[in-house]
């Protein structure tokens, strides 16, 4: 395999240095937007639900020993974040067969295909076909999860232990379809271990005082604790261990612009610290 490959859906770069059971993912920081999308908004605000970058950010990862994927379309089109049962039944137009629940991101409009842009807006002056959406799971969706479950594997049968991170950025100020209200500051960094669920505390803990060591502040769970990424492929008394890390993106961008700002090396500096961190963590899990 090369250093790095590109096949359809996503992005994959593989170590450049000695292997370490370590696996980054970026399933949200895709800008490559699907000629059959379709949608009516504002085409701005629809990029506002991108993890711009944050797959750059992290590019020295191989560097380390560690592998990194991530998805090269938009999440606004169809979010790999999201269970296939997490899904708008009225957004689609037809008998939708599969699997529905009960979930508050779809109720939400921001469940597997998205239903509001950040601003609340409805992103689609239409109904989407089931053919449509069975398109967007069989060929962006089920691909991405099957490589992510597949690298994850193979490090976990290669090492016997696996350390996941899932790498997302979120707004300074929570919107409309935040669950705290709109109008919230969010803290720089925010973990999401699923309350204690995916991972072991250590990871955890090594990964906040790293960031507070490098000045920046950290909150655990609150506001996202973590979602289908990080509960779907992790198990930690089978060595699967899964964490979520957002980054606020006025750390390294403009967020009406998507500018690169001038603290962006910095954030990108300082990452390389905490994977390189991370690296040795999980080698020595």
């Amino acid at each position: 395999m090369t250093d790095k490959a590109q096949d359809g859906a996503v992005f994959l770069a593989v170590p450049t240095s000695n292997p370490v059971p370590l696996v980054l993912d970026s399933p949200h920081s895709g800008t490559d937007y699907p000629d059959d999308f379709g949608y009516a908004c504002d085409y701005q605000v629809l990029r506002r639900g991108e993890d711009t970058y944050i797959h750059e950010l992290y590019a020295s990862a191989p560097d380390h020993g560690a592998t990194l994927m991530a998805a090269n379309f938009p999440r606004s089109y169809i979010d790999v974040n999201r269970g296939l049962n997490e899904i708008d039944t009225s957004l689609i137009e037809g008998n939708w067969t599969g699997e529905v629940s009960d979930s508050e991101k779809a109720a939400a409009g921001i469940g597997l295909i998205w239903r509001i842009n950040q601003e609340n807006v409805d992103i689609y002056n239409r109904k989407l076909s089931v053919d449509e959406v069975n398109h967007r799971i069989n060929t962006y969706w089920q691909p991405y999860h099957d490589s992510l479950k597949g690298l994850i594997n193979d490090v976990r049968q290669s090492h016997g232990k696996v350390v996941h991170i899932n790498c997302h950025s979120m707004p300074k100020v929570s919107n409309e379809s935040s669950k705290e209200g709109p109008g919230v500051i969010r803290p720089e960094f925010c973990l999401g271990d699923r309350h204690g669920t995916t991972c072991d505390p250590a990871l955890v803990a090594l990964t906040k005082s790293t960031l507070e060591e490098l000045g920046y502040a950290v909150s655990v769970n609150e506001p996202y604790a973590g979602v289908e990424l990080v509960r779907a492929y992790s198990d930690p008394s089978d060595g699967r261990h899964s964490l979520q890390v957002e980054i606020r993106r006025d750390l390294y961008m403009d967020e009406k612009t998507f500018e690169k700002s001038s603290n962006y090396n910095k954030l990108k500096s300082d990452l390389n610290i905490l994977v390189q961190k991370l690296s040795a963590f999980s080698a020595a899990l």
